[in-house]
């Protein structure tokens, strides 16, 4: 985190870094897929977020990577301020979208590498079989959808709340679902959380439980990274058993696990997670002639 995150209100840490990002739309379903971009120069990144969520799952990632690479953060459809995809929504559906609107902001050809987090993990895998070639890497964060889980997860209901009460709920469901540690649920993950709830309408559970994963990974050949916190939620019950699954569908995926972080690593332990992912894209960089 920079010096001026660590005095900011939410508010403004969010305005500052959205504000130095051009916005771009691109088709979706009967409506507009709204892009994030930032950097003027480097290889490209693309960064897709997680289930109910939006750019702002990348608030502590963007300004470190933007200076040496050109970002491409939408919010994928059906959340955060991007149109709902086609009905029945599906993963396909969804990656295609996501896919065409890469395509119109880079070009047909530009190579780059794509970071998924947890539901965007799994529509990175669906973009990567469309792209094949061009994708120079695939960073799974928090993947999802690999193995039953053994221990479900129960959120508290936010509809219907407001004021303390709705922030005690977020406080609640970010402990149950994202974030392992009570000191990481500061005022801007409240106010992420808060904002991404209020936006999200597709049930990416749904989507998840197909294990869209398990369909993709045996099919690529381009480089792959799965990275989860060693206390991820979702993964706590069963992270060996995720571990094994990834290694079967892909033998060639590079794996880590980061100590004591949960299910939202790129936000509660910013530095290892954005040090990892530096180091895979250095790994998949073209080799200089």
């Amino acid at each position: 985190m920079n010096d001026a995150a660590r005095t900011e209100a939410p508010e403004e840490t969010l305005h500052r870094i959205a504000s130095a990002a051009r916005r771009v739309e691109t088709p979706c379903g009967d409506g507009r897929m709204v892009w994030h971009l930032w950097g003027e120069s480097g290889s490209a990144l693309v960064l897709l977020h997680g289930g109910a969520g939006s750019w702002r799952h990348w608030v502590r990632t963007i300004e470190p990577f933007a200076t040496r690479h050109r970002l491409l953060v939408p919010d994928l459809p059906g959340m955060g301020e991007s149109a709902d995809p086609p009905s029945p929504p599906s993963m396909a559906e969804i990656a295609a979208i996501t896919a065409r609107g890469i395509e119109q902001i880079l070009g047909p050809s530009e190579p780059y590498d794509l970071a998924g987090f947890s539901f965007g993990a799994s529509v990175g895998g669906h973009v990567a079989l469309l792209h094949g070639a061009r994708m120079r890497s695939l960073t799974l964060i928090g993947p999802g959808g690999l193995v039953q889980p053994r221990q479900p997860l129960r959120l508290e209901r936010v509809r219907g709340k407001t004021g303390a009460e709705l922030m005690e709920a977020h406080r609640t469901n970010l402990l149950r679902l994202m974030l392992a540690d009570e000191a990481s649920v500061d005022p801007l993950a409240l106010a992420i959380q808060d904002w991404n709830a209020s936006h999200a309408r597709l049930d990416t559970p749904s989507l998840i439980a197909k294990r869209p994963l398990a369909e993709s990974l045996p099919q690529l050949s381009i480089p792959v990274n799965a990275v989860w916190g060693e206390r991820d939620q979702y993964a706590y019950w069963g992270l060996d058993e995720r571990i094994a699954v990834i290694r079967e569908l892909c033998p060639h995926a590079h794996i880590h696990v980061v100590p004591v972080a949960g299910h939202w690593l790129a936000y509660e332990d910013a530095p290892a997670f954005n040090a990892y992912l530096t180091d895979r894209l250095r790994h998949s960089a073209p080799s200089s002639p």
